[in-house]
């Protein structure tokens, strides 16, 4: 029988995740409210590898942070406003702006020696090395 660890604040994390794509494909609801931009990610795994890409679009290379710790990866930056806007008459304006930072932990061990970034046209790309899972063998212990 195999047993399966629960972990609420992964399934919390997962609730989250979907109130916030909800609210992401309406982000306003008709008020003028300062928003927010939030990168859409995409983790997937392989037999070695955990893979996240992120499109983060108009943010330039050198203003995007990286960091994996105790198995948690995040994700930050900046998406900043172009200042010169010289008497402009707006009839829509749906880009996004501002500081993000997202985090998730990781459904695997990863070797944080053995993590590859690649940022090119607005597309992040992260592949985290898997650490193999030892083989747990099973030792009976004779009671005296």
């Amino acid at each position: 029988m195999t047993l399966i660890k629960f972990e609420p604040i992964r399934e919390l994390e997962t609730l989250h995740d979907r109130i916030q794509r909800y609210f992401d494909d309406f982000p306003n609801f008709g008020f003028n409210v300062n928003e927010n931009f939030y990168p859409r990610i995409d983790i997937s795994e392989d037999k070695e590898n955990i893979n996240v890409i992120a499109e983060i679009p108009g943010v330039k290379k050198d203003e995007i942070k990286i960091t994996l710790q105790d198995n948690i990866l995040t994700i930050e930056g900046e998406k900043k406003k172009e200042t010169e806007q010289k008497e402009k008459n707006f009839f829509r304006s749906e880009r996004m702006y501002g500081s993000f930072k997202r985090c998730f932990t990781l459904p695997d061990l990863v070797d944080s020696n053995k993590v590859d970034a690649k940022f090119e046209n607005g597309m992040l790309h992260i592949q985290l090395k898997k650490i193999e899972h030892k083989v747990k063998s099973e030792k009976v212990i004779e009671l005296k």
